[in-house]
């Protein structure tokens, strides 16, 4: 018998009183998805142990309206994620919440027709009120006003600055807790969100505003955060445009530093949650071993990659780290991104 094919048997699952986290682990000696899920976790776990290493979290999709944005704080105020790179949608539709607003349990078998004439959208099985929404990117727009116009800011400055705007009027969404922990918060493509709608309302509003957003500044810092620690970590929750900019952080450290081009700086620990398949070529379904090969992980990093609704992962994942670490984790201090925003 070959001992290393035969080295680990797989462990049912048995039925009785337990923990969530304890659920998790007992999945991870499994099989298929529900054993990668409880790798996932083991990454994370092990990230959060390590010292002298930065969690970078990737946050794809309309992740706020399915009730996820609580859970998004939660990892921040825990300081379990010490960067976040997300999708507009996911930093701006939590808003409507926060403002006191309501998403609400909705179904995809209806008459898109009749919701509009209702002013209803909808997103997939979960319904809102165009006017709420509204009302979301008018708050966007104040607060853009609000800005200095002479100024150029990176997305992480200016949802900073949003954060405490937010602290401010009491809206407690995902970025008012960024900036009350000094969470950097990166929308590499922030115009996808209410923030387009809010500027150009804006610029009807008054022809000669402007605010310029510097997307390579964005870049510059995230780099440059990955630079000043030993290691880093890599988690994402989907894929797209969150996934790439945190994994090219990786390969651009030398080029920032020193022009090299060559050297890379992989990511010590990378999990990911995603609902993609990676024969279709696109990032978002890649493999972390396919990553490798850019230098985005290497061979070394410990590595999981779990195929399953974020949905169902999250909830699972937070709640699991919750039982864990019940004192949280301090996290790096990362303020001096904000430079001079900070009074």
């Amino acid at each position: 018998m070959d001992r290393e094919l035969f080295s680990e048997p797989v462990k049912a699952v048995e039925v009785g009183e337990k923990r969530i986290s304890e659920l998790v682990e007992a999945m991870r000696e499994t099989a298929y998805q529900a054993r990668s899920l409880g790798e996932v976790l083991r990454v994370w776990e092990e990230a959060i142990r390590a010292e002298d290493t930065v969690i970078f979290l990737g946050l794809a999709g309309s992740m706020s309206t399915a009730g996820q944005w609580k859970m998004v704080k939660w990892l921040i105020e825990r300081r379990f994620v010490d960067v976040l790179v997300s999708t507009g949608a996911n930093v701006t539709e939590d808003l409507v919440e926060a403002m006191g607003f309501r998403y609400w349990k909705g179904t995809p078998h209806v008459n898109d027709e009749e919701l509009r004439a209702k002013r209803v959208y909808r997103f997939h099985d979960v319904f809102v009120r165009e006017s709420d929404y509204i009302e979301m990117e008018m708050m966007l727009a104040d607060f853009m006003r609000s800005l200095d116009s002479s100024k150029t800011y990176s997305s992480a400055d200016l949802l900073f600055l949003l954060g405490r705007y937010l602290e401010e009027r009491k809206v407690d969404g995902i970025v008012t807790s960024a900036y009350r922990k000094r969470v950097p918060v990166f929308v590499p493509a922030i115009v996808d969100s209410g923030f387009g709608v809010a500027y150009l309302l804006n610029r009807y509003r008054d022809k000669g505003f402007r605010i310029l957003v510097d997307q390579f500044k964005d870049f510059e810092q995230i780099v440059t955060i990955k630079s000043r620690f030993s290691d880093s970590a890599a988690i994402f929750i989907g894929g797209g445009v969150p996934k790439d900019f945190i994994q090219l952080a990786a390969v651009s450290v030398d080029v920032l530093l020193s022009g090299d081009m060559l050297n890379t700086r992989p990511h010590r620990f990378a999990a990911q949650v995603t609902t993609d398949s990676p024969f279709w070529g696109g990032l978002s379904g890649a493999t972390l071993e396919e990553a490798v090969s850019w230098g985005k992980e290497s061979k070394q990093s410990l590595k999981a990659q779990c195929f399953c609704d974020a949905t169902i992962a999250l909830p699972l994942l937070t709640h699991a780290l919750n039982e864990k670490f019940r004192e949280g984790r301090r996290g790096p201090d990362l303020s001096w991104v904000f430079g001079d925003l900070i009074p």
